[in-house]
């Protein structure tokens, strides 16, 4: 949907390049067009190439891999907030309770 958004006011502005030059006299459009190729999908003679191999991404591998950096992300963001503290840069109050 964005990209779509996006090339609409590129592909205006490639058809008007031509008439808005400044050589008049000229009938010949300079504007170059360029054909977009994935490579990803695609060789350069345009055959299509094979699936990638698909690595299981299992539930035991996203745990050992995201608990720990949670796990680091939370010491640190309790020493640094106990830093703050420290240097009474901000102290929490209690005065914000609605009891």
């Amino acid at each position: 949907m964005a990209t779509g958004t996006l090339r609409l006011p590129l592909r205006l502005f490639t058809r008007n390049a031509g008439v808005v030059s400044r050589n008049a006299g000229s009938k010949t459009s300079n504007v170059t067009r360029t054909t977009q190729s994935r490579t990803a999908v695609s060789t350069s003679t345009g055959g299509v190439l094979p699936k990638p191999d698909k690595t299981p991404f299992g539930l035991i591998r996203m745990t050992a891999v995201v608990v720990p950096f949670l796990y680091v992300g939370t010491l640190i963001s309790k020493n640094f907030a106990a830093l703050l503290e420290e240097h009474d840069i901000f102290v929490p109050e209690d005065d914000d309770d609605d009891d």
